[in-house]
């Protein structure tokens, strides 16, 4: 596809919803037929009038998967990174979620959990398991147990 045409569909893609420079990287190469340059330029252009913008994108992103999926940050981190956005746009956009609503979360969610696990020897295990495989940092799920064993 020829570099105007790829821009063009990329800056509709970009207006429709926000993606990372690594996500438009990859799909301009694959427009561009692996010209790497060329790639490079596209991005560059589209940055340049901010069709991508890491910071916003990351901001979305913490914000959709904290609220929508009930992920944690240390999952989001992970994920942020994985797609190339900075520690520090990682770090700005994490400081966005409201700590106590992403703990009410995490109870709910282990709450839900724990009622699939009444009777198992490893009740607790499990529960922990759960809580960091949904990017929790084990001090807080181990509050959000302390508080669900509290509330029993």
């Amino acid at each position: 596809m020829e570099y105007s045409r790829s821009l063009s569909r990329l800056q509709r893609l970009c207006s429709k919803a926000e993606y990372c420079r690594a996500d438009i990287y990859r799909k301009a190469l694959k427009d561009l037929d692996g010209d790497a340059s060329e790639a490079a330029r596209l991005v560059e252009e589209l940055i340049r009038d901010r069709y991508v913008d890491d910071a916003r994108y990351a901001q979305a992103f913490a914000r959709e998967k904290a609220s929508l999926q009930g992920w944690g940050p240390v999952k989001i981190r992970f994920q942020l990174r994985a797609k190339g956005v900075s520690d520090a746009v990682i770090t700005a956009a994490l400081e966005e979620i409201d700590d106590a609503s992403a703990d009410a979360r995490l109870q709910r969610l282990l709450a839900a959990k724990a009622r699939t696990l009444e009777g198992d020897p490893q009740f607790r295990l499990k529960l922990i398991k759960f809580g960091l495989s949904r990017g929790y940092e084990y001090s807080q799920v181990e509050d959000a147990l302390a508080f669900l064993t509290n509330k029993r």
